[in-house]
């Protein structure tokens, strides 16, 4: 148990001001939650990671030279993408999925977990951040990583991509305008998910900091193999390292949450 990592940080250079995350990188599990009683099938299945973000994010890691944190721990675990309050912290059902290992759980077990896999991932979130913005002595650019099944329920997915944002739009709008110059691409904007979500990863390290960012859901299918990884790394690396090259993409300014008033410091 004490060998289990709840993250990795992928060195790069903290001198190009730019952060990659990937919050569902990974499926891991400690030896102790014996599967959370689940069959070895459902850790091959979105419920368990996001898709072929591993693979991108390590990618475009190394093509643009800077830092990556990955979440350590599959979401069903514990979703490091919610905030410690977020009745969906641990699921109890996920897509059809009863997961037995979460339902009971006991307060203290729940606990454990946002202390012993949750903190420490935004802790080097948190540090990673504050690493790049010392090296540089200006507020970085963070942009997530996630990726979405092609069809839900039954109905097909349309997009591509898309760009989950709250209310800061300084990384959006020119990311959003890149992809969608490739007209082969659907694009969504805050499709199939609305990025507004008090307390998730871009909320508590961006939003809340003046930081700008954005968070790009990528199509499974498009990246469920090397191909696919090295075809979207390949389309995505130009247009990140075009975004931070842009100044006001590198400045602190607050934007109210569409989510609410910020907490009192």
């Amino acid at each position: 148990m004490n060998d289990f990592k709840s993250y990795e940080i992928i060195s790069g250079n903290r001198d190009k001001g730019m952060v990659i995350l990937g919050d569902h990188a990974m499926r891991h599990l400690p030896e102790r939650y014996q599967r959370l009683g689940l069959p070895e099938t459902a850790f091959s299945r979105h419920i368990a990671y996001d898709i072929g973000i591993e693979g991108l994010c390590r990618k475009l890691s190394a093509r643009l030279g800077v830092p990556a944190v990955l979440g350590g721990f599959s979401r069903l675990l514990i979703d490091p993408n919610r905030g410690e309050d977020d009745p969906t912290l641990i699921m109890k059902i996920s897509d059809g999925a009863i997961i037995p290992g979460n339902h009971p759980i006991t307060e203290e077990e729940w606990n454990y977990r946002i202390e012993a896999f949750h903190r420490p991932y935004h802790r080097a979130v948190d540090e990673t951040i504050a690493s790049v913005a010392e090296a540089t002595k200006t507020a970085p650019l963070v942009l997530s990583l996630h990726s979405f099944t092609p069809a839900w329920k039954g109905v097909p997915r349309p997009w591509h991509a898309s760009v989950l944002w709250d209310s800061d739009e300084r990384a959006v709008l020119p990311l959003l305008a890149k992809l969608r110059a490739d007209t082969n691409f659907v694009i969504g904007d805050n499709e199939p998910y609305d990025g507004a979500l008090r307390n998730d990863t871009m909320y508590r390290h961006c939003m809340v900091k003046g930081i700008a960012h954005a968070l790009l859901e990528v199509r499974q299918d498009l990246i469920g193999d090397e191909a696919g990884i090295s075809e979207w790394a390949d389309r995505l690396a130009p247009i990140f390292s075009a975004m931070n090259d842009d100044p006001a993409l590198h400045e602190y300014k607050y934007y109210p949450s569409r989510t609410g008033p910020y907490d009192e410091a």
